[in-house]
């Protein structure tokens, strides 16, 4: 596969599990295995699956926006700006590793909330 072809996979991976249809998401872009690096979710697809769908339920009008996507190698790191319900701001960094299939194999993420207050004038993207 190509850098492109990751980063496009990659996006439309995240984007399908955060707006509520995480089995579909593993079905078409996790390959055999899938090692989670994330504390607060379970190793392998079906903790990914349990939570997203959790998410989804609890935080059904949450909403994403991918600032930027960069690929090298066999990785893909995507940075996003989330909204949650009542206005929480999130900025994420997520990591994608892709088998020799071009499947996401996997996973490691950095969350850290907006600030409702800055000591500069900088955004955070």
């Amino acid at each position: 596969m190509s850098l492109e072809q990751n980063k496009n996979r990659a996006i439309a991976f995240y984007e399908m599990a955060y707006n509520g249809n995480p089995k579909k998401a593993i079905e078409n872009f996790v390959g055999k295995e899938y090692i989670q690096h994330n504390p607060h979710v379970e190793d392998g697809t079906l903790g990914f699956i349990n939570y997203f769908e959790r998410m989804h339920a609890e935080y059904p009008n949450k909403s994403i926006e991918f600032v930027r996507c960069i690929a090298e190698g066999d990785l893909v790191a995507l940075h996003t700006h989330q909204t949650w319900p009542d206005q929480d701001e999130y900025v994420t960094m997520d990591f994608f590793k892709f088998d020799d299939n071009g499947k996401i194999c996997e996973h490691w993420d950095v969350i850290q909330q907006i600030s409702k207050v800055s000591k500069n004038l900088n955004t955070m993207y």
